[in-house]
């Protein structure tokens, strides 16, 4: 919005020429993410404790889990609609909102969120105390392909998009999936609103993680939309996608903003409706840049989350025998009796170090 109001008053006022520059919006999207989350948050805290909007902690499942988690007990969640607020009104405000790749990225944000904010809600408002269920699982997979579908649709039908797939340091192996393009997208965009989901489980581990991925992802939407860049490390160009910049910059500073109360001990939780959408968005960036196969490697700590789940319910249902003495992974540590900062902030370390291996990738080719 603004690029449109100021940018022209460049013929006036030189100053405004820093409005066509992606760098700068990208900065100060972050940085208004950062201080809606920041400023909006207490008053939202106070008004979902009043609704008595809280996290339920289950004790049937896993009691011992339960001994751990029972202080949280009460801790106002739905907070994502903090984190989707911040992103959301950022980008309008920085970013080319006639760019078609941000108004996906927008509407997949919003979506995911929605359909997160009916699960969050429908498990508050659940009569059973025991038994606390929110959407039913179809459902809520059913509305991920759906949009998943549209991102698919969008890019198989625009010409200037290809359906070939980059591979990691092999510069000359490319793999084109054709119209099996599509249900590749459906499910890296289906994946990866899950398994952030799945890491949501301890305070500030999800959206530290979040933030680290979307900081790979602004670099590698900066490098995908200049011609030079691209050129030069000999990746996809495709210049509509340098606006996803400022999108994926917006989603750092509402992630820090957030991570400023959800630090532990959590002063409130993003439950599914930040979580859902959040993975969701990552994974659009991911397929709109061409980068679909580096977020197993940027989102790492999500793959392995998901893959501790995926890997203790096939163990379980084929031998009657656990892997883990709870998944997802982070549960697994804590009831090896690590504590639960020492838990986060050591993922947080191997997702530091992941995002420095995916930066890698895009030179040793």
């Amino acid at each position: 919005m603004l690029y449109y109001l100021l940018y022209p008053l460049r013929e006036y006022f030189f100053i405004f020429n820093v409005f066509r520059y992606i760098t700068f919006r990208a900065t100060f999207a972050s940085v208004t993410a950062f201080l809606i989350v920041v400023l909006a948050a207490p008053s939202i805290i106070k008004k979902l404790q009043a609704l008595k909007i809280g996290e339920t902690v289950r004790q049937k499942e896993c009691p011992g889990l339960y001994d751990l988690h029972k202080g949280k007990q009460g801790t106002p969640t739905m907070g994502g609609i903090l984190i989707i607020l911040g992103v959301v009104s950022s980008t309008i405000l920085w970013a080319d909102i006639k760019n078609s790749f941000v108004l996906l990225a927008l509407m997949v944000i919003g979506w995911l969120g929605g359909v997160g904010f009916l699960d969050d809600y429908k498990k508050l408002t659940s009569h059973s105390s025991s038994c606390k269920r929110g959407l039913n699982k179809k459902t809520k997979l059913l509305s991920q392909v759906i949009v998943g579908f549209i991102i698919a649709l969008f890019l198989y039908l625009n010409p200037l998009y290809s359906s070939v797939l980059e591979i990691p340091f092999l510069k000359e192996l490319a793999v084109d999936l054709g119209i099996f393009y599509m249900v590749f997208v459906i499910l890296v965009i289906t994946a990866s609103s899950n398994a952030v989901n799945l890491t949501d489980g301890l305070d500030g581990l999800a959206i530290g993680c979040i933030v680290l991925t979307a900081v790979a992802y602004t670099g590698m939407s900066y490098i995908t939309g200049h011609v030079q860049f691209a050129e030069y490390l000999g990746v996809y160009y495709l210049p509509e996608a340098a606006e996803l910049t400022v999108f994926c910059a917006a989603i750092i500073g509402a992630g820090l903003g957030f991570l400023w109360y959800n630090s532990f001990p959590a002063s409130i939780f993003m439950g599914d409706t930040g979580a859902l959408a959040l993975g969701g968005a990552i994974g659009t960036v991911a397929v709109f840049v061409k980068k679909e196969i580096i977020l197993l490697l940027v989102g790492g700590v999500f793959v392995v989350e998901a893959l501790s789940v995926l890997l203790q319910i096939i163990s379980y249902r084929s031998t009657g025998k656990r892997i883990f003495k709870i998944a997802p992974l982070h549960h697994h540590f804590q009831m090896c009796g690590w504590d639960e900062p020492k838990i986060t902030v050591r993922f947080w370390i191997v997702a530091i170090i992941l995002v420095l291996l995916s930066f890698a990738t895009l030179k040793l080719r």
